[in-house]
């Protein structure tokens, strides 16, 4: 069977996905504000994009999990746009997504991310659904840390490195400006960053170079961006963004692979006699 999206199957064609050991892939993104030149669904369309590309080329592999909408991002509240959800209400969420299809027999769950501060709480909701559910494998990837992506990344970029690759940014710009151009404003977009002042451990980019590790500190966004970009969108550019989206497909493609082919070993009581 070619269908490769949950929400168009029957239960019995879902049944059939499972005997198959596909892999469940669920996009979790987030809507927020995205300067003034995206829509706030920025996050949310690249992430599901990625991941229904990449299911077209590989139907036999994975099968796409309608989208989590909303994530986590209070430190947002002071743009309009931004619908947050708490930290709690997000990781009960999407465990209770991946418990209903850890339930009907998914063997591997995939959470590919789309917004930053989602990060940090889809390690916990992976850890957990492995903890109920031994038998599964689940874990969570952003589609910027995609390995094919960010070569691509640091092939065209053409912003400051670390910074110009942020929020709202020349990558997301590029990649939304591939998606669906008509809705992106570039004559309102503007390079934002100096606010926020890079140095060798307080510095922020998804696929950028720092001299060191980032500390994590996340003040409000207001505080450190004027627009709400972060980043340099103004050198975005559709081509650019082709290739950006291209990468990140062939990157899932390859992730999903090794995800399939990883071995998966039963747990062993050590405190038994």
């Amino acid at each position: 069977m070619n269908k490769y999206l949950f929400a168009e199957m029957t239960w019995p064609e879902i049944q059939q996905v499972i005997r198959e050991e596909r892999v469940a892939v669920v996009p979790v993104a987030m809507i927020e504000e995205h300067g003034h030149h995206l829509p706030v669904d920025t996050d949310l369309v690249l992430a599901n994009e990625v991941c229904v590309r990449a299911a077209q080329k590989s139907p036999a592999d994975m099968v796409v999990i309608p989208p989590i909408n909303h994530g986590y991002a209070p430190h947002q509240m002071d743009f309009p746009g931004v619908i947050s959800i708490s930290s709690a209400t997000f990781i009960s969420y999407v465990t209770d997504v991946c418990r209903s299809l850890a339930h009907q027999g998914f063997k591997r769950i995939l959470l590919l991310n789309g917004h930053g501060s989602n990060v940090s709480l889809l390690q916990v909701v992976a850890r957990q659904t492995i903890l109920e559910y031994p038998e599964v494998m689940c874990a969570s990837i952003s589609h910027w840390d995609l390995q094919p992506l960010i070569e691509m990344a640091e092939e065209i970029r053409e912003s400051e490195n670390p910074g110009g690759m942020n929020h709202a940014c020349e990558l997301e710009t590029s990649m939304y400006l591939a998606i669906k151009e008509d809705l992106v404003q570039m004559e309102k977009a503007v390079r934002d960053l100096d606010k926020f002042k890079n140095s060798k451990y307080f510095w922020l980019d998804l696929v950028g170079k720092g001299e060191g590790r980032p500390v994590v500190m996340m003040p409000y966004w207001s505080a450190i961006s004027e627009t709400g970009t972060l980043g340099d969108p103004t050198v975005a550019t559709r081509e650019k963004g082709e290739k950006l989206l291209a990468a990140a497909v062939d990157g899932l493609v390859e992730f999903i692979q090794i995800f399939k082919e990883r071995e998966h070993h039963p747990r062993v009581n050590h405190h038994q006699l």
